[in-house]
C-alpha cells in the first residue's frame, strides 16, 4: 500500500492547504515534460497526482487513513485525465513547459479481475492463482509492429522527435506552438510493412496465469492494485496495472462492520435470570466460551477484544461483539405453564390466565 504522505513529503495531520502546496512544488519538478530523459518521469508524476486525488478528497483521505486501499490509476488511465488538475494549477499550460505533450506509445490497458474468499481467508490473507486474459507483447515481431525483416523508419515529418512546431497567428502576432506530428502519431516511428500477426500493434491478447497476494483484513469490495501488471504498452510505454476486486462471501454467524465482527447468541429465560456458559465461534473456525452472568437482559452487547478482522496494513485487529438474544417460548405445555405462573406469583406479577387453566377451572 503507498505512502501517500511520503509521497507528497507532507505529516499525515497536513492541512488541504498544505497537500496544495506540496503536490503544486513537485508537479513543477517531475512533469514528463519538464524531464523528457527521464524514462520513469511519467510514472512518478502518476503516484502524485494519485496522491493529490486522494488526499485532497477529505472523504477519501479518511477512508486511507482507516487503511482502504484504492484503485487510484483508475483515475489516470491517460495523462490526459490529469487535464482538470493542472488547468486548476498551472492555467491552460503548464508552467513553461509547454501546454501540448506528445502522446507517443501508449500505456497498457489496465485489467480488472475478481476474487471470491470467505471470511476466514480474509481474516489471514491467502495466495490466489488467477487466469487473466491481456495484451502481450507480439512474439512475431517482438513488440516493434513491424514485419520481420522490415524495421521502423525514423519519421522524415519530425525528424523522430514525434512533434513539430507550428506556427499560428495571434493577436499578439505569430506565436509558436509544439503540437504532436501528425505522421507518426507523436512516435517519432513510421512502420512501412505492418507485422501480419499483430497488424502492426506490436501485441496481441493471451492469456497469463499469475499468482497474487491477498493481504490479510480485506473486506468485500476492496480494490488491490498490482502495478505493472495489466497489458503490455506500445512500442517502449509501460505496461497497465492489474487490479483485483476481492468479493467476500456472507458468513453464517458473523456480521462485519468495519474491523469488528458481530455475533448473535439466543439463550432463554431462565439461562438469562441465572446464568450460562456458551460456545461461541470464532473467524478462524475455532470457537471460545463465555460465561453470560445472571440477570443479563435482552441485546445486551459482550465484546471480546482483538477477535474481530485485521487492520488492514496496519496492526492490531478489530473486536467481536456478542449480542444476547433472549427467546421468549411462544408454546407451553401444562406442567411449564405451571412453573412459570410460580415463579410470577413469587416475583409479583400478574400475567393473564391462559385458556387451558379457564377450561380446567370450569370443568371441576
Amino acid at each position: 500500500m503507498k505512502d501517500y504522505y511520503e509521497i507528497l513529503g507532507v505529516a499525515r495531520d497536513a492541512t488541504p492547504d498544505e497537500i496544495k502546496k506540496a503536490f503544486r512544488s513537485l508537479a513543477r519538478d517531475t512533469h514528463p515534460d519538464a524531464n523528457p530523459d527521464d524514462p520513469a518521469a511519467e510514472a512518478k508524476f502518476r503516484d502524485i497526482a494519485e496522491a493529490y486525488e486522494i488526499l485532497s478528497d477529505p472523504q477519501r483521505r479518511a477512508a486511507y487513513d482507516r487503511g482502504e486501499q484504492f484503485g487510484a490509476g483508475d483515475l489516470f488511465s491517460t495523462f490526459g485525465g490529469l487535464d482538470d488538475i493542472l488547468q486548476q494549477f498551472f492555467g491552460g499550460g503548464f508552467g513553461g513547459f509547454g501546454g501540448v505533450r506528445r502522446s507517443g506509445p501508449q500505456r497498457g490497458n489496465d485489467v480488472a479481475v475478481l476474487v471470491d474468499l470467505d471470511l476466514a481467508e480474509a481474516a489471514v490473507g491467502v495466495s490466489r492463482t488467477i487466469d487473466v486474459t491481456a495484451a502481450d507483447r507480439c512474439p512475431a515481431c517482438g513488440g516493434i509492429g513491424a514485419e520481420p525483416g522490415h524495421d521502423p523508419r525514423r519519421c522524415t515529418t519530425c525528424n523522430g522527435a514525434g512533434q513539430v512546431q507550428v506556427a499560428r497567428q495571434t493577436m499578439l502576432g505569430s506565436m509558436m506552438t509544439v503540437t504532436e506530428c501528425s505522421v507518426c502519431r507523436g512516435r517519432g516511428e513510421v512502420i512501412d510493412t505492418p507485422c501480419k500477426m499483430c497488424s502492426g500493434a506490436g501485441r496481441i491478447d493471451s492469456d497469463r496465469t499469475l499468482t497474487v497476494e491477498i493481504p490479510a483484513g480485506v473486506d468485500d469490495g476492496t480494490r488491490l492494485r498490482l502495478s505493472g501488471r495489466g497489458g503490455v504498452g506500445e512500442r517502449g510505454a509501460p505496461p497497465g496495472d492489474l487490479y483485483v476486486q476481492v468479493r467476500i462471501a456472507a458468513h453464517p454467524h458473523f456480521t462485519r462492520i468495519g474491523n469488528d465482527l458481530h455475533h448473535k447468541v439466543q439463550i432463554g429465560i431462565a439461562e438469562a435470570a441465572l446464568g450460562k456458559t456458551i460456545s461461541v465461534p470464532l473467524v478462524d473456525n475455532t470457537s471460545t466460551e463465555i460465561d453470560i452472568p445472571a440477570g443479563t437482559q435482552a441485546a445486551t452487547v459482550f465484546r471480546l477484544g482483538k477477535q474481530g478482522m485485521p487492520r488492514l496494513q496496519r496492526r492490531g485487529r478489530g473486536d467481536l461483539l456478542i449480542e444476547v438474544e433472549v427467546v421468549v417460548p411462544t408454546v407451553l405445555d401444562s406442567e411449564q405453564e405451571e412453573a412459570l405462573r410460580q415463579f410470577a406469583e413469587l416475583h409479583g406479577e400478574e400475567p393473564v390466565e391462559s385458556k387451558r387453566r379457564k377450561r380446567k377451572r370450569r370443568g371441576r
